[in-house]
Parts: C-alpha cells; sequence; structure tokens
C-alpha cells in the first residue's frame, strides 16, 4: 500500500473513532474498548516483536489502576500525575518481572512473570486502600488543561488522544533499529549475542516498556470507569489480554485494536448479539450464549487457531498480499 493511502486511511479511521459516540456508540463501551486496546498493544510489543509471552501484565495493568485511583481518591492529585504515578507503578513492577525473567526462556520466563504476578494480586487483596474484594471506589475524573473530564464524551475525545499517540510511539518502536533488533533476538539470539549485542539488556528494556503502556491502559480504565476491582489484577486478565493479541493478529500494528475490540464487544454485548441471531436465524438455542460468554470466546480462539493462524489481520494481510504480488506478474 502506497504511504500517502495507508496516511489517509489512518486518518479516516482517526476521525470515524472521534466520531464514534455521536454515531451511536456508548462512550463508556468505546473507552473500555480503546483502554484493552492499549493494553493489548504494549502486550503485542513484547510477545510480537521481542518474542516473549508474559502472564505478568496484569499486575502492571491493575496495579497502575489502584495507585492512580490512591493518587486521584484519596491524595487529590491531578488527573495526569495520577496517570504517571500509575504508569510509575508498572514500571516497577515491570524492572522486577524483567530482571528475574529475561534471562529465562519459553516456559520459564511465563511462569516466572505468572507467580510474580500473582504476588502482585494477593498483595492488592490483603493491602488497606484498595478495599479487597470490594475495590477501591470513588475514582474521581478530575480536569486535564483545565477542560472538566466528568463528561464521557470529553473523557472519550480525551482517552482517544491518548491512546493514539500511544498507538503511534509503539509503532515507531517497531520500526526502530531499536525494534529491529527485538526481531533478530526473536529469531535467532544467539547469533545476535554473537555479533556483540547485550540481548538482555535489551529484553529488559522492551520489558519496561510494554509495562509502561500497559500501566497507563489500566490507569485510563480506573479514570473512566471510577473504580478498581481485583478483576484487572488477576492472572486471567492477562490470558484475556493474550487471547486479544492473537485473536487479532501477533506482531500486527492494528490486531491488537482489533482483537480487544471483539473480545470487549462480545463479553458487554453477548445478551445482544445472542438475541439477533435468533431473530435472524429463528433458533432459539442461540438464547443460551448470552450466559456462556466464555464458551463463545473459546469458540472464536479455536476457529482463529485453525483457520487464522496468523490472526485476523495476520492472515488477510498475507492473502491480499498474495494476490497482489500474482496480479503484479507478467501474463497474470
Amino acid at each position: 500500500m502506497k504511504p500517502g493511502l495507508r496516511a489517509s486511511g489512518l486518518w479516516l479511521l482517526l476521525a470515524l473513532a472521534a466520531l464514534a459516540p455521536w454515531l451511536g456508540l456508548y462512550p463508556v463501551l468505546g473507552m473500555r474498548i480503546m483502554c484493552f486496546a492499549l493494553l493489548a498493544c504494549a502486550f503485542n510489543l513484547l510477545a510480537g516483536y521481542g518474542g516473549l509471552i508474559s502472564f505478568g501484565h496484569a499486575a502492571m495493568f491493575g496495579g497502575a489502576g489502584y495507585i492512580a485511583g490512591q493518587a486521584l481518591a484519596q491524595w487529590h492529585l491531578p488527573t495526569p500525575m495520577g496517570l504517571l504515578l500509575g504508569m510509575g507503578f508498572a514500571v516497577g513492577v515491570g524492572l522486577v518481572m524483567g530482571l528475574l525473567a529475561v534471562r529465562r526462556h519459553g516456559i520459564y520466563f511465563s511462569m516466572i512473570t505468572l507467580a510474580l504476578a500473582q504476588i502482585v494480586y494477593f498483595y492488592f487483596l490483603q493491602a488497606p486502600f484498595t478495599g479487597g474484594e470490594d475495590g477501591l471506589q470513588g475514582i474521581p475524573r478530575g480536569s486535564f488543561l483545565g477542560l472538566s473530564l466528568q463528561s464521557d464524551r470529553v473523557m472519550y475525545e480525551f482517552v482517544l488522544a491518548v491512546v493514539a499517540l500511544s498507538w503511534w510511539f509503539l509503532r515507531r518502536v517497531n520500526r526502530s533499529p531499536f525494534g529491529q533488533i527485538l526481531r533478530a533476538s526473536r529469531e535467532n539470539e544467539p547469533r545476535l549475542i554473537s555479533l556483540g549485542y547485550n540481548a538482555a539488556r535489551y529484553k529488559l528494556g522492551v520489558f519496561l516498556l510494554s509495562a509502561a503502556f500497559a500501566g497507563l491502559a489500566g490507569a485510563l480504565k480506573a479514570v473512566v470507569m471510577g473504580f478498581e476491582t481485583l478483576d484487572d489484577v488477576h492472572w486471567a486478565t492477562s490470558g484475556l489480554v493474550i487471547l486479544m493479541t492473537l485473536v487479532g493478529g501477533l506482531g500486527t500494528d492494528f490486531g491488537p485494536v482489533l482483537g480487544a475490540l471483539i473480545i470487549t464487544v462480545l463479553e458487554d454485548k453477548m445478551g445482544l448479539v445472542a438475541r439477533t441471531l435468533v431473530h435472524v436465524t429463528g433458533l432459539s438455542w442461540f438464547s443460551h450464549l448470552a450466559d456462556s460468554v466464555g464458551m463463545v470466546i473459546g469458540a472464536i480462539f479455536v476457529v482463529c487457531v485453525l483457520a487464522f493462524r496468523r490472526g485476523i489481520i495476520g492472515e488477510l494481510g498475507a492473502r491480499l498480499g498474495t494476490r497482489l504480488s500474482a496480479r503484479s506478474r507478467p501474463g497474470a
């Protein structure tokens, strides 16, 4: 695709996203989708380009939400400061995880991040300021540059701006020399080391970058929703973001965004989807899907693994690329 056409498409998508609340999208649902999309993009930076499958992103995501919520609700700090503190906490957790895990490979790396994430989970379960199983309530949205964020639509545009800039930055990182070294480490780490690069240092660097944006996503979600619960710190959230990234397309720019859109909408609107299927097909069996969201998401994952092994975006890109190359051959 030509650079000019690609840029026009990106601006069109951004304009549609900005106008979505005026076109009928519930703003809070849209903000939840964007927060999970940012979390999936942060995970994609680590797994899709660094080749590191982490089960610890829930600790950074939910932990940042708790710290940002505490900063805004109890310490009465400005909203940007609360978001930065949440990111700082996530980077701190990422530093500890990274120092302990980056020299391990495969399942050992994943299990270390999972074990450390569970330690963070049990800390927030017992910490006095988190509210335990009731969660941290009453998180104010505050303001930004003198503009009140209490309105859902104003908050939506603020979240969209933060997520869009974060996506652009992560995309630039993926295409930078740093991103090239990450891909080289993923493909053949011994060869990269033989060329004089410190692979562990680069992997720690990408782990910290991924942790920072996972923390930003978690802090944003806490501000949007006005509360923070243990669900965001639980390891199941790490599994969910892995699912989002794999369904959309690991190692692609838009795959994590599409995966987050599909999974979040299914979780939130499964009842509406079930009623629509009953109306279209006339089969009452589909009404039971409203109570079986996990089963539906699992089925989608199985279908993607069997039919879209590179994810939806990755598979579409590969097939379109094959067709275009076929057309460009002489005599095609």
